[in-house]
């Protein structure tokens, strides 16, 4: 892969990366609630990039972020109808998740900062 292709995805990656933490600091911080619209944005940008990184460490970094929603979207499909019965509960399962969520991304942040590859 030529230098400037590889640039093109790390800002790619970049600008996933900045949304997804919009989100995953809005999902924490109690009225700084940022809108799905812009997560589902995100995970297109990954989605449709992502065969451009193939044979890259980037690549790595694009199956992260897809597989950081898709789990997080199952978690809180799963733990939503604690809700339902207890509000309690619900706040407890999806504050997790929602820290669980931001940890990734900074995880991912730090990972690309450092032109590093994700664990599998």
């Amino acid at each position: 892969m030529d230098s400037e292709k590889a640039q093109a995805l790390k800002t790619v990656g970049w600008v996933s990366y900045i949304l997804h933490l919009i989100v995953a600091v809005g999902a924490v911080l109690p009225g700084a609630q940022a809108s799905t619209a812009l997560l589902i944005v995100a995970l297109i940008i990954d989605l449709v990039k992502k065969g451009e990184a193939e044979g890259s460490w980037q690549a790595s970094h694009f199956s992260w972020r897809i597989r950081t929603v898709v789990w997080a979207a199952l978690l809180y499909l799963v733990t939503s109808p604690l809700w339902l019965l207890f509000f309690f509960p619900g706040w407890i399962a999806w504050g997790l998740i929602s820290l669980w969520f931001l940890y990734r991304i900074v995880k991912g942040m730090v990972r690309m900062n450092a032109s590093q590859a994700m664990p599998d």
